[in-house]
């Protein structure tokens, strides 16, 4: 798959990172621009959740406004809540995949997942950005019947999205496997 044909999720992380100018965050602000940029260059086609929209919504003015803007000045589309994304991400909650307390990270996944888009793009190292998470949403997602979606940061998705078409890349796995997985046990 060309890059230009991948389709991403925003997680709520990028929006905030596009207007903080904090010197110790400026790497990450000007890698969430980039990352834009290319979605107003339509080289990417981007979307996001009323899940983000809501996070977004809990922000103070005037940085709730600013982002919320970000979603139509950049075409971003907003994706409907749907049943099979909220048993999704409950599995991943009670699989422990993710913290139950998470539930809105788990809730971001399912969606990627269950509406068929390529990557999910966030600064979530806690929860989403994180190889136990990688490696164990892939294997659930495939044990359910869908296909692997790649998780990467914004420094990541120009290689990721250029190294393969699948972004199972090398944590491809038999359906439902878990052998080998250094995760099993946690």
């Amino acid at each position: 798959m060309k890059p230009e044909n991948l389709r991403i999720y925003l997680e709520t992380t990028l929006f905030n990172f596009y207007f903080d100018t904090h010197p110790v965050n400026a790497a990450k602000h000007w890698a969430v621009h980039r990352l834009f940029e290319k979605i107003r260059q339509r080289i990417y086609v981007a979307y996001t959740s009323f899940s983000v929209t809501k996070e977004l919504s809990r922000a103070e003015e005037p940085k709730r406004s600013k982002m919320e803007n970000l979603l139509e000045e950049y075409g971003i589309k907003r994706l409907a809540p749907v049943t099979e994304a909220d048993k999704l991400a409950g599995i991943y909650l009670s699989q422990k995949i993710i913290p139950k307390k998470y539930d809105a990270d788990a809730r971001h996944i399912a969606i990627t997942t269950v509406y068929g888009l390529d990557y999910i793009v966030s600064y979530d190292f806690e929860h989403i950005v994180k190889d136990k998470t990688i490696y164990l949403t892939m294997s659930a997602n495939m044990r359910e019947g869908y296909r692997p979606i790649g998780i990467v940061s914004p420094e990541e998705e120009e290689d990721a999205f250029f190294q393969a078409e699948s972004p199972a890349g090398s944590y491809a796995l038999e359906e439902g496997s878990l052998e080998g997985n250094p995760f099993h046990d946690e």
